[in-house]
């Protein structure tokens, strides 16, 4: 499969890995992509400041990063980064769910790769409708 998931310091169930990685690859189908390979890094804020400002320069806390690898325009290869204690304390904040806030972090990303955009209030609203599209579109799998 071309999804893996990787454990950096941090640990937390997981659950149904293959139903999540064929639900990304026809996310990606549906998006009008091929899926090469994309790895989850879940990790610690710490882990993931060290990356945002060595890779980005930004020097505060997120939730996720993510690095497009992709030498065609339809073939998407990546790499997301996702601080598990920054997604802990997002969904208290929120109110939801570790393992929905985990999942809207993962789709989110993915949808980062598609094109997707998440800086103008525009943008925000179309990303915010694509997660919780697929959020209740893979749930309803689970």
């Amino acid at each position: 499969m071309p999804v893996i998931f990787h454990f950096h310091d941090v640990h937390f169930p997981l659950k149904n890995r293959t139903l999540l990685k064929r639900y990304l690859e026809d996310l990606f189908l549906k998006e009008g992509f091929e899926l090469a390979h994309l790895e989850y890094v879940f990790c610690t804020d710490h882990y993931l400041l060290k990356l945002n400002r060595e890779f980005l320069h930004h020097h505060t806390f997120t939730d996720i990063l993510t690095f497009d690898f992709s030498e065609s325009s339809k073939i998407i290869s990546g790499e997301i980064y996702i601080s598990a204690e920054r997604v802990r304390e997002n969904a208290e904040k929120f109110g939801a769910s570790f393992e929905n806030e985990l999942h809207r972090v993962i789709f989110h990303g993915a949808l980062h790769l598609c094109g997707y955009h998440d800086k103008l209030p525009g943008d925000k609203k179309t990303m915010r409708n694509k997660e919780n599209e697929n959020l209740k579109n893979y749930f309803r799998l689970a």
